[in-house]
């Protein structure tokens, strides 16, 4: 087999129809270039929705994945390793929480978030049992499981998959007065992104994080952010909410966490609200494995070594600057921060992000039907930028 509509049609034969990809069947990749089963290359203008910051396959995240899978790879939770512990403190140190609950993927981060919500809720705040309630908010993005397409206000992710679980209320991104009339005796959490990516890279007024976090002061609340796609560097600072320079109680990171190996998440979080969980009442089989462990630590080290965030933030301003000065009809608003753009258009996105593909080799995808995401890898360079710019300026003016 070496075509890529010989693989297309493969897929579409065998594989469940629940994605609708461009039809690029990309065979390897390298930094921020993919290659394709027909010898194309394309710059990845989307980073596996930022799971690859430090750019594909990054040397250095290799070896430390070879060398750690030639040892061992699983104990489970039932046994210690020599990884998970040296794990924790490299990320509470970096991070700056006092402690670490590791998971898999992003949606199992917002689960466990969620059950320690509750939790510390009922142990700590004494609400009632069966009580608790979370509140979030409108266009939200926090993942695909049954509990959290609840309280999705997207049709598509909710259609035909109740019953849903009760315990959240929903009120408006970017509206501090919605969430304070929704505080009630039995909140326990108010639980956000700091920057909704899904929605199309919509951000909340300036002060809005810092108003969330005054109430949640104020009524006894956590105040848990979603920082899976925002996090690690994407928008020009290690976190989204750096940005407005306050403390979250919980946080959820993912994705950029492996730097593309492995799927690795984690719950950040202070002692207090991590400290609710007893043995056995939460785990996951591979979540702390030291496979897991010795990726996340070098894929640290990258955002580290490599000043990626400082990189974003000098990158991100570079390629607004260049875009704000796009003038078509075609185009309704550029906003961002770092390298997390959203191009917002009058008219359906995809068959722009089509023609990028096709005819210019830069790789986006669309999301809400009329936005175009735009988030390379953080190593991307100044002429890689200029080149995607280009062929954005050819497609849309």
């Amino acid at each position: 087999m070496s075509s890529s509509q010989e693989y297309i049609a493969l897929e579409k034969q065998y594989g469940a129809n629940n994605y609708k990809p461009l039809d690029v069947v990309v065979e390897k990749a390298q930094g921020v270039w993919l290659y394709d089963v027909d010898g194309k290359k394309y710059l990845d203008c989307l980073s596996a929705y930022s799971a690859v910051n430090q750019g594909h396959c990054h040397p250095k995240i290799l070896q430390a994945m070879m060398e750690q899978a030639q040892k061992v790879t699983l104990t489970s939770r039932a046994f210690r390793n020599d990884q998970l512990p040296v794990y924790y403190e490299r990320l509470a140190k970096i991070t700056g929480f006092e402690m670490v609950l590791p998971m898999n993927t992003g949606a199992e981060a917002v689960e466990t978030a969620i059950k320690a919500a509750r939790k510390w809720g009922y142990t700590r705040k004494q609400i009632e049992d069966n009580k608790a309630e979370i509140i979030v908010c409108s266009e939200n993005f926090h993942g695909r499981t049954t509990t959290i397409v609840s309280f999705s206000t997207d049709d598509s992710s909710r259609s035909d998959f109740g019953p849903f679980t009760p315990g959240f209320v929903v009120t408006e991104y970017g509206n501090v007065d919605s969430i304070k009339e929704a505080i009630t005796p039995n909140t326990v959490a108010v639980m956000l992104e700091p920057i909704q990516g899904e929605a199309g890279i919509k951000m909340p007024p300036k002060g809005y994080l810092a108003k969330i976090r005054q109430l949640c002061d104020e009524h006894n609340i956590l105040l848990i952010l979603d920082e899976i796609q925002t996090g690690l560097g994407r928008t020009g600072k290690l976190f989204a909410y750096e940005h407005e320079n306050i403390k979250p109680d919980v946080v959820t990171i993912g994705k950029a966490l492996s730097g593309g190996f492995y799927p690795v998440s984690a719950v950040l979080a202070s002692k207090e609200v991590l400290s609710v969980f007893n043995p056995g009442e939460h785990g996951s089989t591979f979540g702390g494995s030291p496979l897991a462990c010795a990726v996340a630590m070098s894929a640290l080290d990258v955002i580290i070594e490599e000043k990626l965030v400082d990189r974003s933030k000098e990158l991100g301003d570079y390629f607004m600057d260049k875009l704000k000065t796009l003038t078509s009809p075609v185009i309704k608003e550029i906003r961002g921060v770092g390298l997390f753009i959203g191009i917002e258009l009058n008219e359906k996105a995809r068959p722009y992000c089509e023609k990028l593909f096709r005819e210019h080799g830069i790789l986006v995808k669309e999301t809400h039907e009329n936005i175009i995401r735009v988030a390379p890898p953080l190593v991307i360079t100044k002429e890689e930028i200029d080149f995607a710019f280009e062929a954005i300026k050819a497609v849309i003016v």
